[in-house]
């Protein structure tokens, strides 16, 4: 029977699946839409590498739900507990510098817009998500190597415990990288990224000509990214200042990595805030909800043809202009 401990983070680890992993896939299609359109945005090819940053973090929660039910013992081969957590870190770091790029493009869209449209180009996109990949999958190599390094001898098999206890000569190894991840993909980000929506909020708040509704639209933007690096990933990476100083992993760091998990669920927020074309997808896919549940009461006829029109309006507003921030 697992700790109540494990047990929370087992009823946590599904919610953010459930919540999380549909909302994904109905950004994924609508950024998937604008990217094939010629001369994407960078915005666009940003936020499409965030979505799949968020997607493999999902689908690896099965792996550490697996965990957390069997109460942080690892039955799985030990090389499956390596992976996954390669690529579940990985993510997590992924998504900081996504976050600063997408932070970035808007500042630089509203600041100077004449400038920037000039030279905008999908490349600049494609090199950015590029970056935060490598960055953040070349860092988390670590994660792999020390699973193997001075292996404990007294640990049999069926009692891995994955990535969390480690020996003294691992500690040496781990606990250093730990805090050059914190400082490096984690604080540089985030200033950068508090820097650029600052700017991006005032600038937005002080036009006279910006409406309401995008005005609305940019603070929501900005908060749910501060929420996203003050409240997943900011208990993850004090628990790396916390160990190096202490020179031991935190008995409450498991905690912290349930809410990095969180971002995959808080950021379908961000995607609606930033982009018209994944507005449209979740009110396509409220619609269908609807749709499915009113038939079930006898109303289909009526709502099939309430919901042919409104797919006519949706498939006439994709060639519409966008009523976004600059660069949408």
């Amino acid at each position: 029977m697992p700790s109540w401990e494990n047990i929370v983070t087992l009823v946590a680890y599904i919610l953010i699946f459930l919540t999380g992993f549909p909302a994904n896939l109905l950004a994924l299609r609508a950024f998937v839409g604008r990217v094939r359109q010629p001369q994407p945005a960078p915005i666009h090819i940003l936020l499409l590498s965030l979505t799949l940053a968020d997607l493999l973090l999902l689908l690896l929660l099965p792996f550490k739900m697996i965990e957390a039910a069997n109460d942080s013992v690892w039955y799985l081969p030990e090389i499956v507990c390596a992976m996954t957590g390669f690529g579940f870190y990985s993510s997590i770091y992924c998504s900081t510098w996504l976050l600063a790029g997408i932070s970035i493009e808007r500042y630089l869209g509203v600041a100077f817009p004449v400038q920037y449209k000039l030279s905008r180009k999908p490349v600049y996109g494609i090199i950015a998500a590029v970056v935060a990949w490598v960055m953040s999958f070349g860092h988390c190599t670590i994660v792999i190597i020390v699973q193997y390094l001075d292996s404990p001898q007294n640990t049999t098999k069926s009692e891995i415990t994955c990535y969390e206890n480690f020996t003294e000569f691992q500690l040496s190894v781990v606990l250093p990288v730990r805090l050059e991840l914190c400082l490096v993909l984690f604080f540089i980000p985030m200033f950068v990224t508090i820097f650029c929506y600052w700017r991006f909020v005032w600038i937005m708040l002080t036009q006279p000509h910006v409406g309401a509704q995008r005005r609305r639209r940019a603070v929501g933007l900005a908060v749910v990214t501060l929420l996203n690096f003050l409240v997943c990933f900011g208990p993850y990476n004090v628990s790396h200042l916390v160990g190096f100083y202490t020179k031991k992993s935190p008995k409450w760091r498991a905690q912290a990595v349930v809410f990095s998990s969180l971002n995959a669920s808080l950021d379908p927020l961000l995607f609606y805030f930033s982009s018209s074309a994944v507005r449209r997808a979740f009110g396509k896919g409220l619609q269908i909800l609807r749709h499915q549940g009113s038939s079930l009461l006898g109303r289909r006829g009526k709502e099939t043809g309430d919901l042919g029109n409104m797919d006519r309006g949706m498939s006439q507003a994709e060639g519409a202009p966008s009523s976004d921030f600059t660069t949408d």
